[in-house]
């Protein structure tokens, strides 16, 4: 980690936690830009553990509003971030609150800057985007922060650069534009925020991070992003706080022999033993048992077979499905054989508020509705507002009831509906001066339930973490990724190889603890796909999520594959969180015509492992490569297949795959 330090930035946050004057950080107060050093400083307590130092202020404005910073410094990477709190711990409204901003400034020429796009129709496309020509703006408006576009940056300019990133489960807004010296950054969260506070209320700001950089390479700034994200920014794994390792997870519900709809709709009582006993029998080594939708009771009492997505919010058993304990029998099972268990949650929507308010003690006043008529779709478009801290006690409680009860060890997290433009709505009915009261109080609310299923799991001795999925990749914020980890990057990213070769590309520079399928297929929703070497290693991420039909599986082959694929991954994981390279440019998922190749390297062991594949259209047999990490010469590479060793000259290297839709796998480390 030594690598990274940078003097100036640490000389940097010397100089803004003595002076907050300059701290890049301004609201409207009353109408009026304001500074965090024009606020008096009441209290200050510095602590410094596991290589990071927090500094927390208690600042006084005006005699109604106090403020409170978290400012933090991680000297080894010369990273800093911080987060601005609102409070009205006083007897009468605020002044109006808006337009709270981190506002940058970096001097210096040819400032260009990357990142990626975000999940569904951009699919994590990278942009490289040059700002002497024009200024460029990203917005996030439905709730889901990372939908459409991505909150996490790399700017570079003269001879450095700094990384940015936003974590806000919420909107936000990032605006980037040179000057002709300099390059300005606005970053802006909750994106309507203009609200007086009433006693006794608090907001908060999104975590703003900046990570300034003194060499200007691409490699090099994102494997120092990757270095501190996974050292300094992930969740723990347990109650005993010991990092997250590669995992594997298996979802059943493709193995049931019933009709499927996307989840464990199909799952009972009496499907999950013959599944699992095939797991043992073949010797398939998996982590985590995957169950999903399907499994509660719908507002009515009714028994969905069908509709998982229009029959949620009770988060009580469905007893008919799951009978007395055998919910707690398959779990005690999978357990008693090293498989712990993730389940399905989507608590941040309701459906048919009538009758969650007749037989579940819910209340009318929990659920944001759209004002008017009331078609199907608006009966199950229902924001349960967990903003409301009763409405977030009820929710909590029953889904760590179920937790409990049965030993689930991870909690799993869906949200499959926009819900800002109800949370407008709700603004609108508090009345004038109250834009963006909701967004905030919800996103808190949010974070804090995550936080106490994380304590109940880990009570128990379940997960220290969630999966942060919602619809795929809707909430990959930083400040979530503190407590959760995407198993599922994207829910395209169970379709085809061309794809998931696609999103490695970029995704994995951002966000490294991540998982995608490890089959082809062309549709989302099949159960049915190619599980080769091909498929196997374009899929080895620190999530392996197997998808196979293990019962109806009568092919000794197909066995004798999953053990390949699992027995490789596992020998290659712990690489998996190490530098990460790029070696061929960017492809869309419908570009198949030529090589990707990309690899994982430990700079402190000077080895790492190499991937090469020639897509399914390339009409070309070889590529040429340069692999940063080898300039210097001295290294030895062995084809993992072959066997075959070969000196690696440090300049570029020459590599031959035979056939279309061939990948290649080499271990590399220093002669």
């Amino acid at each position: 980690m030594g690598r990274y330090i940078n003097s100036e930035a640490d000389s940097w946050y010397g100089r803004v936690s003595g002076d907050l004057s300059l701290l890049p950080f301004v609201f409207k107060y009353g109408g009026r830009d304001t500074a965090l050093g024009e606020a008096e400083i009441i209290s200050r307590e510095t602590s410094e553990k596991s290589g990071r130092i927090d500094d927390r202020y208690l600042l006084s404005l005006d005699g109604k509003l106090k403020i409170g910073l978290l400012l933090t410094h991680y000297p080894e990477y010369g990273a800093s971030e911080w987060t601005v709190r609102f409070i009205n711990d006083g007897s009468e409204d605020t002044d109006v609150i808006s337009d709270a901003r981190t506002v940058l400034s970096f001097r210096g020429g040819d400032p260009v800057l990357s990142g990626i796009l975000g999940d569904h129709v951009n699919q994590y496309k990278p942009y490289e985007h040059p700002l002497e020509g024009d200024p460029i703006s990203f917005v996030s408006e439905s709730g889901r922060p990372t939908h459409i576009n991505f909150p996490y940056f790399d700017l570079a300019y003269g001879d450095g650069g700094a990384l940015l990133a936003i974590g806000w489960a919420g909107t936000w807004t990032a605006d980037f534009a040179y000057d002709g010296e300099s390059t300005n950054v606005t970053l802006r969260s909750t994106n309507a925020l203009n609200t007086v506070l009433h006693p006794g209320e608090s907001i908060r700001t999104a975590l703003y991070v900046c990570i300034p950089y003194m060499k200007r390479d691409e490699g090099y700034s994102s494997n120092l992003w990757r270095s501190w994200f996974i050292n300094c920014s992930m969740p723990k794994a347990d109650a005993a706080g010991n990092d997250v390792r590669p995992f594997s997870t298996s979802c059943l519900s493709g193995d049931t022999g019933l009709p499927n709809s996307d989840g464990s709709i199909s799952e009972r009582y009496f499907t999950w033993r013959p599944s699992l006993e095939k797991i043992l029998e073949e010797k398939l080594s998996i982590d985590f048992r995957w169950f999903d939708a399907g499994w509660y009771l719908a507002p009515d009492g009714g028994s969905p077979t069908e509709d998982w997505w229009g029959t949620v919010g009770t988060w009580e058993l469905d007893r008919k499905k799951w009978p007395g304990d055998t919910l707690l029998e398959s779990t005690d099972f999978a357990r008693a054989h090293g498989m712990k268990t993730l389940m399905w949650f989507e608590p941040e929507r309701t459906t048919d508020v009538d009758d969650m308010v007749k037989n579940y003690g819910y209340k009318r006043e929990w659920a944001i509705e759209r004002d008017g008529e009331k078609g199907w779709h608006d009966r199950h478009d229902v924001v349960n507002n967990i903003g409301n801290k009763d409405c977030l006690a009820w929710t909590t409680e029953r889904i760590c009831k179920v937790l409990r009860e049965n030993k689930v060890e991870m909690y799993r997290e869906d949200n499959n509906f926009n819900p800002a433009s109800l949370w407008n709505e709700l603004d609108a009915r508090e009345g004038e001066d109250r834009r963006g009261i909701t967004e905030c109080q919800v996103v808190e609310n949010h974070y804090k339930m995550w936080d106490d299923i994380i304590e109940c799991t880990k009570s128990f001795g379940g997960c220290g973490f969630v999966d942060s999925c919602a619809s795929g990749g809707g909430r990959n914020d930083l400040e979530s990724l503190r407590r959760g980890i995407p198993l599922l990057r994207s829910d395209a990213d169970r379709t085809t190889t061309a794809l998931r070769l696609s999103m490695s590309y970029g995704f994995n520079k951002w966000v490294p603890f991540c998982g995608a399928l490890t089959n082809d297929k062309t549709e989302e929703l099949s159960t049915d796909g190619i599980s080769d070497v091909y498929a196997w290693r374009a899929s080895y991420l620190p999530v392996l999520n197997i998808s196979s039909k293990f019962r109806f599986e009568n092919r000794p082959e197909c066995f004798d594959m999953l053990r390949f694929g699992i027995g490789e991954w596992r020998r290659i994981s712990p690489y998996l969180l190490k530098d990460f390279y790029t070696h061929t440019p960017w492809h869309t998922k419908d570009d198949k015509k030529g090589f990707t190749a990309f690899s994982y390297f430990d700079p402190d062991k000077e080895d790492g492992y190499l991937f090469v594949f020639r897509q399914e259209d390339c009409a070309e047999d070889r590529v040429t490569l340069s692999l940063p990490y080898t300039r210097g010469g001295g290294f030895e590479m062995t084809d993992e297949d072959t066997k075959e060793k070969t000196v690696i000259s440090g300049a570029e290297n020459e590599f031959f795959l035979g056939a279309p839709r061939t990948a290649k796998m080499y271990y590399i480390k220093k002669a």
